[in-house]
């Protein structure tokens, strides 16, 4: 199995709809290039969190578009607003204690139950790689459509634990490979998934050289702009970094990755990522005026001349 064209998908909560645009964007320029759309014109499909979502979803034959209505007609059962959060930490005061995550993630899967069903990870037509974290073992857990121990897995379950993000959602308990698993949010392992796709790329083909062969589809979901001062960075403890510290955390692997992807792929590594401005960059903000704004940022970031030209390019070389 050779994986050579790649597609890689960031997390980021309710900005995978941003993810869900630009993906558009890809699927358009394939077409004018007389390529086939996703998933046909890639090897191997990865991605964390959100992001993971968004390729199990292209990889069982959800289009981009499809997905991002998904996202906004959805919203609010994934990210319930207050009063349903207040109602849920009220139930579960006596079992979970004052500090139980934001979401008891029962609307998230109610949502991966209605778009997934019983699919399984081996029914992916297009191999398939989601990372999560398992708290018991304190080892990444890299899930492959095409490993056969995984296969028989439900995507909906994949997809719950990659995005058990620490503090939003409660960790999902999965038996994987005979043990028993507390799975959380692919970000803390690879928020841009990239450097795993491509160790898989390698691993399966000893004459891949990362520079001649490989192409790689790397697509964000906006970069955080919003600064934490010199101040607040040398005086928050425990409870002021205890949100922050997840951003940031996701951030720097993401651009770490970012990073080095642009050295070993050289210019066959195509980026999409734009700065989001103030307000923009929550995970889990899923109000009118914010999916506006992002909708903005999406289409406006594709409309760049920059942009469609890295967009032909990229279909040009797959």
């Amino acid at each position: 199995m050779r994986l050579r064209r790649i597609l890689s998908l960031d997390g980021g909560g309710i900005r995978g709809l941003v993810t869900c645009r630009w993906l558009t964007g890809v699927d358009r320029a394939l077409a004018s290039a007389g390529k086939p759309t996703i998933p046909q014109s890639f090897d191997l499909l990865a991605g964390s969190s959100i992001g993971g979502l968004i390729a199990c979803g292209l990889a069982l034959g959800h289009p981009p578009e499809e997905l991002a209505e998904l996202y906004r007609a959805r919203r609010h059962d994934i990210f319930p607003g207050m009063a349903r959060r207040l109602w849920s930490r009220t139930t579960r005061f006596f079992v979970d204690g004052p500090s139980a995550p934001r979401y008891d993630g029962r609307g998230l899967e109610a949502v991966l139950a209605d778009v997934f069903g019983d699919a399984r990870l081996g029914d992916c037509r297009v191999p398939t790689l989601v990372p999560s974290y398992d708290t018991v073992s304190r080892k990444p857990v890299i899930f492959k459509s095409f490993k056969p121990e995984h296969a028989d897995l439900r995507v909906r379950d994949v997809c719950r634990a990659t995005a058990a993000a620490p503090a939003y959602f409660p960790a999902h308990p999965l038996r994987v490979e005979g043990h028993d698993c507390a799975l959380i949010d692919g970000g803390v392992v690879a928020n841009n998934p990239t450097a795993c796709a491509i160790a898989e790329a390698l691993r399966r083909d000893d004459n891949v050289d990362c520079t001649r062969d490989l192409v790689v589809a790397s697509v964000g979901s906006g970069e955080r702009t919003r600064p934490i001062d010199v101040r607040a960075a040398r005086e928050w403890g425990a409870l002021e970094w205890a949100l922050p510290i997840i951003d940031v955390l996701f951030d720097g692997n993401a651009e770490s990755v970012d990073y080095i992807a642009q050295y070993v792929v050289g210019d066959a590594y195509f980026r999409l990522q734009a700065p989001l401005t103030i307000g923009l960059d929550d995970l889990d903000d899923v109000s009118d005026t914010n999916i506006a704004a992002l909708e903005s940022l999406a289409g406006g970031h594709l409309a760049q001349p920059a942009t469609q030209a890295l967009l032909a390019e990229l279909a040009r070389r797959l």
